[in-house]
């Protein structure tokens, strides 16, 4: 028996996805805010403290400290909660904030638990808790790129991630360990061991654009990864709308090209 409520869902679209939830009466799903994208006539919304699972109790203090932890991790204090408060089968739908993939996890599958960087979680039945880890070494959590915190999801009912561009799955055996980049990665089960590695190299670090730094995932356990993360991105958009930013590409004058657009210094 799921102590999680039990949800239907089907997820739209290919690159600019969103998921709807079908809800049967009295049962819940909690979103982070903004993410909400429509719902059905009979669905109720509610702003609540941290993310309503019953591990926060009911005390106020409780709620306090769960809506503390998430604000640790760089989400809102809040999260909103959207129950089916009449008869029959109700929808309510959540959009991604950026391209990508909406990953469904069934923490009843990875042994109730599930960690992920701090800005993957969409949302998930009532029930799942949304808190913190913490890298327990201090290299992890000064160059992991993710820092001493990311997100666990904690329960046995269905919780969903959102990732950059398309996701790789990757299933570690017993000692085979996967070098990635820190951004790329989204989640990993709790048997993984997450680490980071020196790229090692002058040239390497200076030239090689990839950072001095990448982590390390030790099997046995599961992995998934991005090929976009929003980080590299931004990155991105922000050269080209940056003023005097990149106007080469497609030129066969390259770089040159800035020194006879009007714009080179």
């Amino acid at each position: 028996m799921r102590t999680n409520h039990e949800i239907d869902y089907e997820i739209i679209g290919v690159e600019m996805q969103c998921i709807e939830i079908e809800l049967d009466p009295n049962e819940t799903v909690i979103a982070e805010p903004g993410a909400f994208m429509y719902m059905d006539q009979g669905i109720e919304m509610e702003t609540i403290f941290g993310d309503g699972s019953t591990q926060q109790g009911s005390g106020f203090m409780n709620k306090l400290w769960g809506a503390g932890k998430r604000l640790l991790t760089g989400e809102s204090m809040f999260m909103t909660a959207y129950t089916h408060t009449t008869t029959g089968k109700a929808k309510v739908a959540f959009a991604s904030p950026y391209p990508g993939k909406i990953i469904p996890l069934d923490l009843s599958e990875y042994g109730g638990k599930i960690i992920c960087q701090k800005d993957a979680f969409l949302c998930a039945a009532k029930g799942v808790a949304v808190g913190i880890e913490f890298q327990r070494k201090l290299g992890t959590g000064l160059f992991g790129g993710e820092g001493f915190i990311m997100q666990k999801l904690e329960g046995d009912g269905l919780a969903f991630c959102h990732a950059g561009g398309h996701i790789i799955k990757r299933i570690l055996r017993t000692g085979e360990t996967l070098r990635v980049d820190t951004g790329c990665i989204v989640a990993y089960t709790q048997e993984v061991n997450y680490d980071i590695k020196y790229v090692g190299g002058v040239k390497n670090m200076i030239f090689g654009g990839e950072g001095i730094f990448f982590a390390t995932l030790q099997g046995p356990g599961e992995v998934w990864l991005q090929t976009l993360p929003i980080s590299r991105l931004a990155s991105r958009v922000l050269s080209f709308s940056s003023p005097g930013g990149r106007k080469e590409e497609g030129s066969i004058l390259g770089g040159l090209g800035n020194l006879f657009d009007g714009d080179g210094r």
